[in-house]
């Protein structure tokens, strides 16, 4: 069955892939997917409600009925219709996220869709700022509670901050697998008691349940002009997270995230949030905290929902953190950074990975910004650009894919996307207002990030212009040698090229300089195709062009790591025999220099020039054993 008649007809294609029970599935979905969006209550009314009163100077029970309002609708239009209805279901052979929209869309517009690489480009960008905010955020605003155990301990917020968060960063090279196990559980746990405190609260004021009638969202926004226009960009913050809803897809499969978000998540972030509305209506000092408000002020009850929250704050952060592995690798294996080291952290689980550069970027963000802000309410106004321009992205990335690979009218597709695109940029709007309260920080990461990948595409584009400038067609030089005009010797070379249809630059080199080939030569190319995983590990072609030449290509999916010694197997499995104690592998290594007349500017040749130095070994890259490597390398001028 087609994607597209599988997501019209309701088909779940993610399940096949998953071990576990549908009740797993579910579990492990509350404590990886909605880690964010579930630690949003310790901030995203408190900001909001602010906003909405001008830093509390103003609370009146219509802007805490109109913010309360705000914040549920947007939970029910954004996260519910559009990523858990919707989105979930437009997913490439069940993975989601920014780039696979993207995988989709230029799959279906072809050479046409330049664009829609710059689209994703943009989004993946987003992404990395938001992952530098996210720990930074929810852990100081969950540290933050101690202060209502004792005003003195406003001094170690930040101190106990920082030590929490660094801690978090060190394990990640061990890996999530018993950690994550407890994810779910602990999460389970926390959306439980949220909700059970907001209803206690919300018993106290029943009269919050008005809130439910968006008359009352609209109202606010209508009457209070610039002042509702900037709370809606706070009323965003509850919403963060919504977009690894899309992201985790393929983790857990779309019923068991649905379920997840329908049956727990959204009730009991719906009851934590009315139950903080009617505190407030009955005392506005509440204002101050009203998330731990919610309990008695003793440490018998705050202490204990301090060490929680912190608890899940530090989930919600890891599940950003390893989301963060899992795009780069798909930037890597889409051409649009250089390539990294990729650790693998369980033999069972290949989406568990560890990038110890990124890690390290990471840390250094994060650190640097508690130092910076100091305070969740200083840093929550740099956090909802990044997520409203993901977005954004999101559903213009969803309309083409609607159109061109659902085959739908356009007016229809258009119907569908149209009103929640209008929805993100109003939101997209109202977070721009804070631009110079600290948006401008993922905006200026995100347009680092986004010269960075640009300039890779293009330097890499122009040196493979270059070189192909002085390649020969592979079967003119096969011709030539199986005429015996050059010297064979015993064993095997594999020849690693990203085009078989030319000689790879190495093997010509080796012809001219050694005046002599290995008996049997095997060109191999891997590939990286815009399904996420290809089924049984890879998939193997291999064409004999000689008596003593063959052409071999290997596919993985943009979600998998190259594996040269795990594609030999697949290519032994094929029927291609070798002794791998008698194989070379031979790689091209290309040394840039500027040329007189450059294809770039100055500054951009700079930087491609130190992202190709700093690149990944490829033999690494492509664990080809490091004792039978052959590197010959040759100069390029950009």
């Amino acid at each position: 069955m087609g994607l597209a008649n599988a997501v019209e007809n309701g088909e779940d294609t993610t399940e096949h892939k998953h071990s576990g029970g549908f009740a797993a599935l579910t579990l492990g979905s509350i404590g990886v997917v909605y880690g964010d969006i579930g630690t949003s209550p310790l901030y995203a009314f408190r900001e909001a409600a602010h906003a909405a009163t001008e830093g509390g100077k103003n609370v009146t029970p219509t802007a805490v009925l109109g913010v309360i309002s705000l914040i549920l609708w947007a939970l029910i239009i954004i996260v519910t219709l559009k990523y858990v209805l919707l989105l979930l279901r437009a997913d490439n052979k069940g993975e989601g996220g920014t780039l696979t929209l993207m995988a989709l869309a230029q799959r279906a517009l072809g050479r046409t869709g330049a664009p829609i690489v710059l689209l994703g480009i943009v989004g993946a960008s987003m992404f990395y700022g938001d992952a530098m905010i996210t720990p930074a955020v929810s852990v100081l605003s969950a540290v933050e509670g101690l202060k209502l155990v004792a005003p003195g301990f406003d001094v170690f917020v930040v101190p106990l901050t920082l030590v929490i968060i660094v801690a978090l960063f060190l394990v990640q090279s061990h890996g999530t697998a018993r950690v994550g196990a407890l994810f779910g559980p602990i999460m389970a746990v926390w959306f439980t008691l949220v909700g059970v405190i907001g209803f206690i609260n919300f018993l106290q004021h029943p009269s919050i349940i008005a809130a439910i009638n968006p008359y009352y969202a609209a109202e606010f926004l209508l009457t209070h002009g610039h002042i509702g226009f900037v709370t809606l960009g706070a009323v965003f913050l509850a919403v963060t997270g919504g977009e690894a809803l899309y992201a985790d897809l393929g983790h857990f499969g779309r019923k068991p995230i649905q379920t997840a978000w329908l049956s727990l998540v959204l009730p009991a972030l719906t009851f934590n949030y009315l139950g903080q509305g009617a505190l407030v209506l009955n005392d506005f000092s509440a204002l101050e905290n009203p998330f731990y408000r919610l309990v008695p002020a003793s440490p018998f009850f705050v202490v204990p929902l301090v060490i929680l929250a912190t608890i899940a704050t530090s989930i919600a952060s890891q599940a950003v953190i390893t989301g963060t592995f899992s795009l780069t690798r798909q930037a890597v294996q889409l051409g649009l950074v250089p390539r990294v080291r990729i650790s693998h952290t369980s033999e069972h689980q290949s989406g568990q990975i560890f990038i110890a550069q990124v890690n390290g970027i990471l840390l250094a963000g994060v650190v640097l910004l508690v130092l910076v802000f100091e305070s969740s309410s200083r840093l929550a106004s740099a956090y909802g650009i990044a997520v409203t321009t993901t977005m954004v992205v999101d559903a213009i990335l969803a309309f083409v894919v609607i159109w061109r690979v659902w085959l739908w009218k356009p007016w229809a597709a258009a119907a569908i996307i149209v009103p929640f695109l209008c929805i993100d940029l109003i939101f997209l709007g109202a977070n721009l207002l804070k631009l110079f309260e600290g948006a401008w920080l993922p905006i200026l990461i995100a347009l680092g990030l986004i010269t960075l990948m640009v300039t890779w595409r293009r330097g890499t584009r122009l040196v493979m212009e270059k070189t192909r400038r002085t390649e020969v067609p592979l079967m003119t030089i096969v011709k030539s040698l199986e005429k015996g005009s050059v010297a064979r010797v015993p064993g095997t070379a594999i020849f690693l090229t990203s085009d078989p249809d030319y000689a790879p630059t190495a093997m010509l080199h080796s012809l001219k300089h050694y005046k002599a080939l290995h008996e049997k030569v095997a060109i191999l190319t891997i590939e990286t195709t815009d399904d996420p995983i290809v089924p049984g590990g890879g998939r193997v072609s291999i064409e004999e062009i000689s008596a003593s030449f063959t052409k071999m290509k290997v596919q993985f999916g943009y979600m998998e790591s190259p594996n040269v010694p795990k594609a030999l197997a697949l290519c032994r499995k094929a029927g291609w025999s070798f002794d791998i104690m008698s194989t070379s592998f031979f790689l091209s290594r290309r040394h840039l220099r500027g040329g007189k007349q450059p294809s770039m500017w100055r500054w951009q040749r700079r930087l491609y020039m130190i992202l190709a130095r700093n690149a990944d070994d490829a033999s690494d890259y492509f664990s080809i054993p490091s004792n039978r490597v052959v590197e010959i390398g040759t100069q390029v001028l950009i």
